[in-house]
């Protein structure tokens, strides 16, 4: 059998590494895996692939890499689609190949095209197929080939009267953290039929929270075993769950929403915008450049880089402290950079500071640029003092920056009434300006960014659906 080679890189914390690993095995495409967290070498050749950064999940396929690709990416690259897996073994002279690719093509069907010309092993491949004949195009839908087959035969073969989703789903779910999660509990509680369509992998940014301290009922409990538990709850209950789906638009019908991702559409009576909040940059010279290359935005998922190292930590509230004391618990050494003359984060924190002998504080001081060294990799943040207008040059393997969050709300400005801040603008039971549309947790304005309090919006929004459904 024709196979593809593929070595994922990646690490047990990684978000993006889940939802590629979830995404291969869910299609059943076999890969070879391997953990940069306990492989030297596995991390030297991502950064050399990278340029430098760090970036996970990053593939090999067939010799040619891809840095974190999203799943409809990696359904272009090796033909996955709904009904399987495409592989159309073919030649660039072959008139018959150009027509299976352009049907294929005019029937949105992704497929990994090898050319036997250039492959030896797949012109092998056709041949044992073919009883020692050359045929081409040679097609292997799901693993069973189809030598030369017409349009007609590949319209049956592939369902393509079939393919669409016509299944009008009670209410779709965008974002699968902990207020989407909740919303979907309840509402098929309610015996509603729901679908959530995440991004990303399901959890949020809750799941790339080491530890959580201020859950009702757990004196501590890690961010990932929380997110699962919901997961799991939700799904026990009915709720079907869609990762690696990235919504582009929401389209409103007289009977129904559509929603349109990379991968397709889908459709629901309702809808709940749940798609949380990414962290906010400080917009300084060579923050952008250095992103990956020593610049990060969490913890728990590059911290791992730098054990034994010395790291910058900017911020002087509740996740800036507490990511900085997770650092500190395996970095040499931890300074902390806040602009007010004292931190803006709960006294419980504040006072945790003193127990670390390593962690450094630097009050009054603002970041005004970050620089690399000779290979463009991060090597030292330049500080000003705010009180004397002094500059230091603060040496670091690597900066973290916890700053705020700013909502994911870019695909719905046309659509929605935002904040000044971009935040969704809703009114009594999370209801936005569109009928049938409802906002939860961190995207909406006035939201509580805590996990707690994103399972409340959850449970607000679930009502706001009730209501809607059942007039």
């Amino acid at each position: 059998m024709f196979q593809d080679k593929i070595t994922m890189y990646g690490a047990a914390w990684c978000p993006d590494c889940r939802r590629t690993k979830d995404f291969l095995e869910k299609n059943q495409i076999k890969f070879e895996y391997i953990n940069v967290d306990v492989s030297p070498e596995a991390s030297a050749i991502v950064e050399g692939i990278n340029k430098g950064k760090r970036i996970i999940p990053t593939l090999i396929i067939n010799d040619q890499p891809y840095s974190n690709p999203q799943n409809h990416q990696l359904s272009k690259v090796l033909g996955i689609n709904k009904q399987g897996t495409t592989v159309l073994f073919g030649a660039d002279w072959c008139p018959d190949c150009r027509r299976a690719k352009r049907f294929l093509q005019d029937n949105q069907i992704n497929f990994k095209f090898v050319d036997v010309d250039t492959t030896p092993q797949a012109a092998e491949f056709v041949m044992s197929i073919n009883k020692g004949k050359r045929i081409i195009p040679t097609i292997l839908i799901n693993e069973t080939p189809y030598s030369n087959p017409s349009n007609a035969v590949l319209t049956e073969v592939l369902e393509l009267d079939k393919a669409a989703d016509q299944r009008i789903y009670d209410v779709v779910i965008i974002g699968g953290g902990a207020a989407g999660l909740t919303t979907a509990i309840y509402a098929q509680r309610d015996k509603f039929d729901t679908l959530i369509l995440e991004k990303k992998n399901i959890g949020g940014n809750a799941f790339i929270t080491k530890k959580i301290e201020n859950y009702p009922g757990f004196k501590e409990v890690s961010g990932p075993e929380l997110m699962d538990r919901m997961a799991e709850q939700a799904i026990t209950l009915g709720t079907k769950i869609e990762t690696g789906e990235d919504v582009t638009s929401i389209e409103k019908t007289d009977d129904f929403f559509k929603i349109h991702t990379y991968n397709g559409s889908f459709k629901g009576k309702s809808v709940v915008i749940a798609t949380g909040s990414t962290y906010r940059t400080l917009g300084v010279d060579g923050e952008a450049e250095l992103i990956g290359a020593g610049v990060h935005f969490c913890a728990t998922c590059d911290g791992a880089f730098y054990r034994d190292k010395e790291v910058i930590v900017v911020g002087g509230g509740n996740s800036a402290l507490e990511e900085g004391m997770f650092l500190a618990s395996f970095c040499k050494k931890v300074s902390i950079v806040h602009r007010g003359e004292s931190f803006s984060a709960t006294e419980t924190y504040i006072e945790k500071l003193s127990s670390f002998s390593n962690i450094q504080t630097y009050l009054n001081h603002s970041v005004t640029a970050f620089n690399a060294d000779e290979n463009g990799v991060f090597q030292s943040a330049t500080l000003k003092n705010n009180l004397n207008e002094s500059f230091i040059d603060l040496k670091a393997n690597g900066v973290f920056v916890f700053v705020g969050l700013q909502p994911n709300t870019q695909n719905y400005e046309s659509l929605l009434n935002l904040s000044q801040s971009k935040h969704i603008l809703t009114k009594g039971l999370n209801k936005t300006n569109v009928d049938g549309i409802f906002a939860a947790g961190d995207v909406r304005f006035g939201a509580i960014a805590q996990v707690a309090a994103a399972t409340g919006e959850g449970v607000v929004a679930s009502y706001g659906v009730r209501e809607y459904l059942t007039k």
